[in-house]
C-alpha cells in the first residue's frame, strides 16, 4: 500500500467514486423525501478532489456558519465522514420535518435532535452505498452535530488528516424541495482503507 495516495489515484477508480456519488446522492434524495414526505429532487453531484484547505472556501469561506453531522467508521473499512449543509437550510430541513417555520438563531433541542436524524439518514445513505458496492462491512458511530463556523467544523477532521496529506475526496449535492439546499459530504478513510476499497472493486494498484 506504500504507493497508494490520493494524488496518483487511478482515473478508474475516480470514475469509481463518482458513481458512488451518484448512488449515495440518489439514496439519501430518497431517504430524504420519505423523511420529509415531499417531492425531493437532486442535481447530478460533484464529485471533487481537493486540498483540504480550500474546502471551507467553496463552502463559502471559512466564517459560513455551517451544520457538521460527524461521524466515524469501523468495521472492513475505519476513518470518518461528514455531512455539511448551511446552517440556513438546515433550519429549513427542520422546518419541514417538524411541520413548522423554526425561527431564531439558535437551534432548540427538539430542532437539533431533529437535524441529527436528518444527518444520520443522509450519512447512512452514503455508507449503504459503498457498503453495497464493494460487498465490505462498514459500521458507522454514534454522529455529533456542531453548528458552527465551517473553518471550525473542518478543523476536527483536518486533525485526523494529517496522516492522509493534503487531498480529500468531497462529494456537493444539490437537494431542492421549493428552495435550494447544498449539501457537502466528505469521506475520510484511512489510507489502508482506500486499499481495501480499491481491492474490492477489483483495481490493481500497480
Amino acid at each position: 500500500m506504500a504507493d497508494l495516495n490520493l494524488e496518483t489515484m487511478s482515473q478508474e477508480y475516480y470514475d469509481i467514486l463518482k458513481e458512488l456519488g451518484n448512488i449515495g446522492a440518489g439514496n439519501a434524495t430518497t431517504a430524504l423525501a420519505q423523511m420529509l414526505q415531499c417531492k425531493v429532487d437532486m442535481s447530478v453531484p460533484q464529485v471533487k478532489l481537493l486540498e483540504f484547505k480550500d474546502v471551507a472556501t467553496l463552502m463559502g469561506g471559512e466564517e459560513q456558519i455551517m451544520a457538521g453531522i460527524y461521524l466515524g467508521v469501523e468495521g472492513d473499512i475505519t476513518g470518518s465522514i461528514m455531512f455539511l449543509l448551511e446552517k440556513s437550510a438546515a433550519r429549513h430541513l427542520v422546518g419541514k420535518l417538524m411541520g413548522m417555520p423554526t425561527e431564531g438563531d439558535e437551534f432548540s433541542e427538539m430542532e437539533i435532535s431533529a437535524l441529527q436524524e436528518v444527518g444520520n439518514i443522509i450519512t447512512g445513505s452514503y455508507l449503504n452505498s459503498l457498503s453495497m458496492m464493494t460487498n465490505l462491512k462498514i459500521c458507522p458511530t454514534i454522529p455529533s452535530l456542531a453548528i458552527d463556523m465551517a473553518g471550525a467544523i473542518l478543523s476536527v477532521p483536518a486533525i485526523e488528516f494529517g496522516i492522509l496529506g493534503d487531498q480529500i475526496l468531497l462529494i456537493q449535492t444539490q437537494f431542492f424541495d421549493e428552495v435550494q439546499l447544498d449539501g457537502y459530504f466528505i469521506l475520510i478513510p484511512d489510507l489502508e482503507s482506500y486499499g481495501r476499497i480499491l481491492s474490492s472493486l477489483g483495481i490493481v494498484i500497480g
